[in-house]
């Protein structure tokens, strides 16, 4: 009964620590700078890495198009080159006026971001659809509609925070871009695990198709939980 305190004690004087380390971390000028560079490369480095495999893929089937493979790398390519620019260029970013302009810089590449891994979901319900022989047609139909509805509503409320800075508005656009990672993650859930478990019904004969299925359940897995997360931390 006597070590409860101590450990209690310990657990107090850690949580204060860890507080007062962040706390001095958030009040650094140069932490803050270092963090957001260090954002600014690693964004810049998987924009650079989504350009290659569009050049590459563009060198080897010219022939094909704009496929949905294509596009997916060319909007990754734009998300990450846009969130390298805005953590490159963080001083002048925040303190632009008005300051809607600052929160159109931070959110637009989410919902871009949204965009990108939803184009992954609709290729995937695709290949569900036609693999049940399921109509397909209305699909691209939906996904365009979902996210011109959400394009719409974030506009809307960029336009009511440039006429009045409103801080209950500006709570509830946050709020709304975490129902839209929500519904990312819900999107990864439904057709990634649809997809996954039709795949595990053939059988597994070459190392090709093990490694397919391992593919499509490994980033089924993080997608939706990054979008799950972001979903919270965006919502606090």
């Amino acid at each position: 009964m006597r070590e409860m305190p101590l450990g209690l004690d310990s657990l107090t004087w850690f949580i204060a620590l860890a507080s007062s380390w962040w706390d001095k971390i958030n009040d650094s000028a140069t932490w803050q700078d270092g963090i957001f560079y260090t954002l600014c490369g690693a964004y810049a480095l998987v924009s650079s890495v989504a350009l290659i495999q569009l050049i590459r893929i563009e060198l080897r089937v010219p022939e094909y198009g704009w496929t949905t493979q294509k596009v997916f790398h060319l909007m990754n390519f734009i998300v990450n080159g846009v969130r390298a620019v805005v953590f490159g260029f963080h001083k002048q970013v925040f303190v632009l006026h008005p300051k809607v302009l600052i929160l159109v810089l931070l959110d637009l590449p989410g919902l871009l971001f949204f965009s990108t891994y939803t184009l992954l979901v609709l290729f995937w319900a695709e290949i569900y659809h036609q693999a049940r022989s399921l109509p397909t047609d209305k699909l691209r139909i939906f996904y365009i509609s979902i996210n011109a509805a959400i394009y719409f509503i974030q506009v809307c409320i960029w336009i009511y925070l440039w006429i009045d800075d409103n801080s209950v508005v500006e709570f509830i656009g946050s709020i709304f871009m975490a129902v839209i990672s929500f519904i990312a993650a819900l999107g990864f859930l439904l057709y990634g695990g649809r997809l996954f478990f039709m795949l595990r019904r053939f059988p597994i004969e070459s190392k090709g198709r093990r490694k397919k299925l391992h593919e499509v359940g490994s980033v089924t897995a993080i997608c939706f939980t990054c979008f799950l997360i972001r979903c919270f931390v965006v919502s606090f």
